[in-house]
């Protein structure tokens, strides 16, 4: 039986309702590239990742999951693929620079500019990491929080049957320890820099997107 906990909501400094937000003035790997930046964050079985196919779907933004980035190396047998399987299968975070290396590959072989970084930072050593090693134009535009009790999430995780490693009960309650130890203090410090938006993860799908939109239509 699960203890329902929650939701973070009550531990967060409140967002702005209606931050002000600039886009960078540099682009991310060259003076040439204003690449538009959106982090999504949440825990697992939050919705996010339903959320960002809607959100490419209806807006033209290119979708990195930092967790997909991961499992293709594993599936790829590249060099650091054996540590990242056996670091996720523990519920584990894999080292900072290895997915921001591949968040950034991934980026400078695309062609469009807008993007989603799903599931990253999470932590604040992930954060301080990529600041450092993408350096211009680093920080994003927008922050997207899906905040969703864990009863929720767990209920999701375990009914989307997707084979993947780190969907069972016991990994699952790792990664949502995990997710309310270290993702808060960058939770945190998106909603002092004025560019969180948190979006409550319950409800049905459209009914989330339709919070989602309120974001994403006040930049047009």
């Amino acid at each position: 039986m699960w203890r329902r906990v929650t939701s973070l909501s009550h531990l967060l400094s409140s967002p702005k309702s209606s931050p002000q937000l600039t886009p960078s003035g540099g682009g991310i790997f060259s003076k040439e590239r204003s690449p538009f930046i959106t982090f999504v964050l949440g825990g697992p079985g939050s919705g996010k990742g339903t959320q960002c196919s809607r959100i490419v779907e209806t807006y033209g933004f290119t979708h990195l999951s930092a967790g997909d980035l991961l499992r293709k190396e594993i599936t790829m047998n590249s060099e650091n693929g054996a540590m990242i399987l056996d670091t996720i299968a523990k519920g584990k975070i894999v080292p900072s620079e290895v997915t921001i290396k591949l968040i950034r590959k991934a980026i400078e072989s695309a062609e469009n500019d807008k993007f989603l970084i799903d599931g990253f930072p999470r932590t604040e050593e992930n954060r301080i990491a990529y600041e450092r090693i993408v350096q211009i134009g680093a920080e994003p535009n927008i922050v997207l929080f899906f905040d969703c009790p864990e009863e929720v999430m767990v209920k999701r995780v375990l009914s989307r049957n997707e084979g993947r490693v780190d969907d069972n009960i016991d990994t699952v309650k790792e990664r949502l320890k995990a997710f309310r130890s270290l993702n808060l203090p960058v939770i945190n410090h998106y909603s002092n820099k004025g560019v969180l938006y948190k979006i409550d993860g319950t409800g049905t799908e459209d009914e989330i997107f339709e919070r989602v939109r309120a974001v994403f239509d006040a930049w047009k």
